[in-house]
C-alpha cells in the first residue's frame, strides 16, 4: 500500500468563492462554470463507413471495437454502416441510453459509432484529457443519472435539455492540462498497485485451487509416517481421462452410486409464476439464482449441476455448484446429495470434472439424469475423505484471509483515486505546472 503511504500536502488556491452547486461547495475565484449546452457542440458526419468502428463502454470511455470478439459484438452491426456517426481524436461520443453509466469520453481514435449516440465538438478551447477525467468523475456520472429518464433499467435515454444544464466547472486551459497531467501520473501509480494485488488474488485463488484438486484427485495423500502430505506409495490407472493415476487403495464408481438424485423435489415455474411468488428465499436454476419465493423446499447444503442450456458447453464456468440455506431449484438443475459424507471433498471433485463427454445434442445441449450418473468419481476411504476435508478448510481459512485483505486494499486505493480526481476537478487541492 505503498500509494496510500505517500504523505503529501496539497496546496488550496488563495481565494474561493461559492459556486451555487451543492455538491461543489466552494471553487477557485478564478475558475468559472459552464454548463454543458454552452461547452458542447452537437454535430453530426456520415457516409464514412470505411472508418473503424468505435464503442463507448463504461469502464474505459471510447475504445476500438473489437469485432472478432462475440463477447464483445452482442449488439447487431448492420451491412450497412452509411448511417454511423463519424467521431474524430479529441471529440466527446456519448452513449445516450448508458450515460447514466458513465458510457462517454473523449476519444483518442477517429472511427464511427451508433448512429444512436452523441458527438460534440467544443465551443470553448478544452484540454480534452482533463475534459475526460473531469465528466468520467463520479461527481459527474451522478448529474447524468438525474438527467436520465425511462422504465427499462439499464436503458434510460437522456434528456437533452437537462443534460444541457448540467454544470462543469472549468479552471484556465494552462491549470486543465496541469491536473490533468497530474491525475495521469497519479492515477496510473494507483492502477499500479491495484493491478498488482489483482495478480496476486489471482495466484492466491490458483494456489487454492492447485491445493484443493492434488487432494480431491489423489496427487498427495496423507502420509501418517511423514506426517505430511506427500505423493501415493502405490498407484494405479483410475481409467479417467482428466484424472489419471489414483492411489492403490481408491475406488472408481459412477457418480450414481455415491449419490441421491433428489429430482423428483424440483419446482418447475414459469417467468409469470416466479413474478408472483417473489420473496426472501433464492430460486436455483441450472445457472445459479433466477429469482426469490415466498417459500421453499429445501434447508440444506445440496449440489447442483445444469441438465440443459448452453452453459453445458462452457469449458470456463464449472456446472457444479454448492447451494445452501432456504432455497427452491427449478427443474433445469439436477439436485444430488452424497449418500455418505463428505459433502466438502464430493463438492470440489464434481466442480473439476468435465462434463462434455456425456452431454448430448449441440443445438439443445441436454445432460440427461442416466448420462450424469455414468459419470466416473474416485471414491478415497471415509477416513481420508474426513482428513482431506480437514485439511481444504484450513488452507482455505487462511488463503481467504489473504484474499479478502487484498481486495480490501484494492479497494482503498480506488476509493483514493475517486477522491483524488474529485478533489482536483473541483478544485479542492491546487495543481501546478510544477
Amino acid at each position: 500500500m505503498e500509494v496510500l503511504k505517500e504523505k503529501v500536502k496539497f496546496q488550496e488556491y488563495p481565494a474561493y468563492k461559492d459556486s451555487g452547486i451543492e455538491w461543489v461547495g466552494e471553487i477557485p475565484e478564478h475558475w468559472e462554470i459552464k454548463r454543458l449546452g454552452s461547452l458542447l457542440n452537437p454535430i453530426s458526419t456520415k457516409n464514412k463507413s470505411e472508418l473503424p468502428l468505435l464503442s463507448i463502454t463504461r469502464e474505459k470511455g471510447v475504445i476500438k471495437r473489437n469485432i472478432e470478439d462475440e463477447d464483445e459484438n452482442h449488439n447487431y452491426i448492420p451491412d450497412d454502416l452509411s448511417g454511423y456517426k463519424v467521431l474524430k481524436k479529441g471529440q466527446f461520443g456519448m452513449n445516450k441510453m448508458k450515460a447514466w453509466q458513465g458510457s462517454y469520453g473523449i476519444s483518442k481514435y477517429t472511427g464511427i459509432v451508433s448512429p444512436a449516440y452523441y458527438v460534440f465538438d467544443f465551443f470553448y478551447e478544452v484540454d480534452p484529457e482533463f475534459f475526460n477525467i473531469a465528466i468520467r468523475s463520479k461527481k459527474y456520472i451522478s448529474f447524468f443519472g438525474s438527467a436520465s429518464d425511462g422504465v427499462r433499467i439499464g436503458q434510460w435515454d437522456l434528456s437533452k435539455s437537462r443534460m444541457k444544464s448540467i454544470p462543469f466547472l472549468l479552471p484556465p486551459v494552462e491549470e486543465q492540462t496541469a491536473i490533468a497531467s497530474f491525475l495521469d501520473e497519479k492515477c496510473d501509480k494507483i492502477d499500479t498497485a491495484i493491478e498488482q494485488k489483482q495478480k496476486l488474488i489471482e495466484l492466491l485463488k490458483e494456489r487454492k485451487q492447485i491445493i484443493i484438486q492434488e487432494l480431491v484427485t489423489g496427487k498427495k495423500v496423507w502420509n501418517k509416517e511423514k506426517n505430511a502430505w506427500t505423493e501415493p506409495a502405490e498407484v494405479k490407472d483410475s481409467g479417467v481421462e482428466w484424472i489419471g493415476e489414483i492411489p492403490e487403495h481408491w475406488e472408481v464408481r459412477n457418480l450414481r452410486y455415491s449419490f441421491h438424485f433428489l429430482n423428483y423435489k424440483r419446482i418447475p415455474l414459469s417467468a409469470i409464476e416466479r413474478e408472483k411468488m417473489q420473496g426472501k428465499y433464492p430460486y436455483y436454476g441450472a445457472s445459479g439464482i433466477i429469482d426469490y419465493v415466498d417459500d421453499y423446499i429445501f434447508n440444506e447444503k445440496l449440489i447442483l449441476i445444469a441438465e440443459d442450456g448452453a452453459n453445458l458447453l462452457s469449458k470456463s464456468t464449472p456446472l457444479a455448484f454448492t447451494a445452501e440455506g432456504k432455497y427452491w431449484v427449478n427443474n433445469h438443475a439436477h439436485i444430488l446429495r452424497p449418500k455418505n459424507s463428505g459433502f466438502l471433498y464430493w463438492a470440489e471433485q464434481l466442480s473439476l470434472i468435465d462434463y462434455t463427454t456425456v452431454i448430448s445434442g449441440a443445438a439443445q445441449p441436454k445432460l440427461s439424469r442416466e448420462n450424469l450418473g455414468s459419470v466416473k468419481t474416485i471414491v478415497p476411504p471415509k477416513t481420508e475423505i474426513e482428513k482431506i476435508e480437514e485439511y481444504i478448510e484450513e488452507k482455505s481459512v487462511k488463503i481467504n484471509e489473504s484474499l479478502l485483505l487484498q481486495q480490501q486494499q484494492i479497494e482503498k486505493l480506488k476509493e483514493y483515486k475517486s477522491s483524488l480526481i474529485d478533489a482536483a476537478v473541483t478544485g479542492k487541492i491546487k495543481v501546478t505546472k510544477d
